[in-house]
């Protein structure tokens, strides 16, 4: 119900995960598990210079959750925003590349500079979970005003713990958005 990821058991309305820590964003929906193939194909949409990745994305994700993404009726699309370093490396934010993508598709304007990283942070990928909450806090701000909106569509890669996404949506909600939904290539398993 949070996040996409599978359940174990058909009784159960949230993740592992979801049901262990809460959630300030109110829904989710992913793609891909975040397994061998998976990783192959992010990397080099992430690493390997080939954000046209973005367009069969984009495609598929549509494809696939649009109707529940229109039920959702987000205003704009946001990407989880990269440190300025990290885009330089990259040449480009994979998630802004994306969430551009979707946006088109689902006819929403995106907003990628209100939502921004303000403090360089260890990668993710090298955390536990707990590390990558403490990561996190204070690493995101919302600057200026949402103008309005109460419904954001949030877009990232990957998905793992959520806690990217959970710094996103709360300070989304503290700046005024009533709900803030997710869409992501990966997700992970329960941690």
């Amino acid at each position: 119900m949070h996040c996409g990821k599978e359940i174990l058991e058909p009784e159960m309305e949230d993740c592992y995960d979801c049901a262990k820590r809460g959630r300030s964003f109110d829904g989710g929906v992913a793609l891909l598990n975040y397994d061998a193939a998976a990783k192959k194909s992010i990397q080099g949409f992430k690493y390997g210079g080939r954000p046209e990745y973005a367009d069969f994305y984009a495609e598929e994700l549509v494809k696939r959750y649009g109707d529940r993404l229109r039920r959702w009726r987000p205003q704009a699309v946001f990407p989880v925003p990269a440190h300025k370093s990290r885009e330089r490396f990259r040449g480009y934010n994979q998630a802004e590349v994306l969430a551009e993508r979707i946006g088109e598709k689902l006819r929403l304007p995106v907003w990628e500079s209100v939502l921004i990283r303000k403090k360089k942070t260890t990668a993710q990928k090298e955390l536990n979970a707990e590390a990558r909450q403490r990561n996190l806090e204070q690493a995101m701000e919302v600057t200026g005003t949402l103008q309005g909106l109460r419904r954001i569509l949030l877009v990232d890669d990957i998905f793992t713990t959520g806690s990217t996404a959970e710094a996103c949506a709360r300070v989304l909600k503290q700046a005024g958005a009533e709900k803030v939904y997710l869409a992501s290539v990966c997700i992970g398993k329960n941690q």
